[in-house]
């Protein structure tokens, strides 16, 4: 039994090399790979982005800028292993800039997270986090009311209600996938044609 259960735990894989071959498969192709990463880090990175006091509309759009910003600038990781941290460090540069312009920063807690991210960035890197941040705003305004209702729901909820979400939206349940992949590609197209002349 004790074998057993050890195989089994070896087999899983910590949550990051889970997220890592989730990650690694979806920048092969594999559109489903992005749920699943989804679903794998969203719990962690609301821990984060919550840390900073934030209420729950502000966490989630927090939340919903971080997976988007993966979208537009997955090409700077370099490897799949340092997506976990990538997007950790990318939840706490958005919570905080946030969280400075509401005037409600508070430090964070877990000292395991914070052993694990980096110092808070400087303010040049705040004033260019805050342009990206409003330039992705930007393009996901111009996206379809269903596609922003989906990514919406999608990006931050790790368990989605797919039933209800097929109703509202008038879609079947097994389309919701593949809509949202080609969301995510005309979110790409529209990033790509807004960043032609801004270095990222």
């Amino acid at each position: 039994m004790t074998v057993q259960k050890a195989a089994d735990k070896s087999d899983e894989g910590s949550v990051w090399e889970v997220s890592a071959r989730h990650f690694r498969r979806w920048r092969t192709g594999e559109h489903d790979a992005l749920d699943e990463l989804v679903r794998s880090l969203t719990p962690i990175l609301w821990q984060v982005v919550r840390s900073y006091r934030l209420d729950r509309d502000q966490a989630e759009d927090v939340v919903q800028t971080t997976w988007l910003t993966l979208v537009r600038r997955h090409e700077s990781i370099a490897e799949p292993q340092a997506v976990g941290a990538w997007l950790m460090t990318t939840a706490r540069r958005e919570a905080w800039r946030v969280a400075k312009l509401a005037e409600r920063q508070a430090p964070m807690d877990d000292e395991i997270l914070t052993a694990r991210l980096p110092h808070h960035p400087g303010v040049d890197t705040e004033v260019i986090a805050a342009d990206e941040s409003d330039q992705l705003w930007h393009s996901v305004h111009k996206l379809s009311p269903r596609c922003q209702r989906l990514l919406r729901i999608i990006a931050f909820d790790d368990r989605p209600d797919y039933t209800s979400l097929a109703e509202s939206l008038g879609m079947p349940i097994g389309s919701i996938g593949p809509t949202r992949g080609r969301c995510l590609a005309k979110l790409k197209d529209l990033l790509a044609a807004e960043g032609s002349s801004t270095h990222v």
